[in-house]
């Protein structure tokens, strides 16, 4: 276990401090650990450790800097076809090669859509922001327009409503709401707090109906604007950083 030199100060979980600096998600640093490419005080560190603001920590050799980070959160309106990986064995297109180039720490995803999924998707260089905004403990609003294929009636949406039992657990949407549409095409706006994989997908599959479309078009308190089409991201504004640092319990960043 590496050891904090300085005494009476107070620490943090080395791996949230990481996160906080930009440098990926609380659980990717937690991995980076584990792989002993991060020291503190020319110790190699361990999963458990804590640190102070004295507290010497290189990351694959390189000094971490303990300059405050100016963190940004952006907005990206993802098409479908891309995938939410730097890496893709299949070669297929990424979402981060559309995502504007930062000097310092890098971008982190606020969870994931699937290949065959449009919509709003939240990055964030503040990897400690990342971590809460996904928890599922936080309970945060994940909203979709979907276009269903199939014989929609008044007591399967009372089943979706109330709970379906998945082979990953029970699932629900906590709101549905009907859009435009006639016959067997109907579109929804359909809620759900947590993001198993494909919760959505899998929900409507689970009553026979198919899901032909399916766009986020909103994360909690943060929609998507119509100006920012397919495949372009903005950076968020001030009020919208500030009310998502206080949804998850965490001081806003200054200006």
């Amino acid at each position: 276990m590496a050891k904090s030199t300085a005494k009476d100060l107070p620490s943090e979980k080395l791996q949230k401090v990481l996160a906080s600096r930009g440098l990926g998600s609380r659980r990717a640093m937690e991995k980076w650990i584990e792989e002993g490419r991060v020291m503190v005080n020319g110790q190699v560190a361990t999963l458990g450790d804590r640190v102070t603001a004295e507290d010497r920590i290189q990351v694959d050799g390189k000094n971490l800097s303990k300059k405050t980070t100016r963190h940004r959160v952006i907005l990206y309106n993802k098409p479908v076809g891309e995938i939410v990986s730097r890496d893709d064995p299949e070669g297929r297109p990424s979402v981060f090669s559309r995502l504007p180039k930062i000097k310092r720490g890098r971008w982190v995803s606020v969870g994931r859509l699937d290949f065959n999924t449009a919509g709003l998707l939240l990055f964030t260089t503040d990897g400690e922001l990342a971590n809460r905004l996904m928890h599922p403990s936080r309970q945060i609003e994940r909203e979709y327009l979907v276009r269903t294929l199939g014989t929609v009636d008044d007591d399967m949406l009372q089943r979706l409503r109330e709970g379906v039992l998945l082979e990953d657990g029970m699932a629900r949407f906590t709101d549905i709401q009907k859009g435009r549409g006639e016959g067997a095409n109907q579109w929804y706006y359909v809620v759900i707090m947590e993001g198993k994989n494909r919760e959505v997908r899998r929900l409507w599959e689970s009553q026979g109906i198919t899901v032909s479309r399916l766009k986020r078009v909103r994360f909690g308190n943060v929609f998507i604007p119509s100006k920012v089409k397919a495949g372009q991201w903005t950076d968020l504004e001030a009020k919208e950083i500030k009310a998502i640092y206080q949804l998850v319990d965490l001081e806003p960043p200054g200006k």
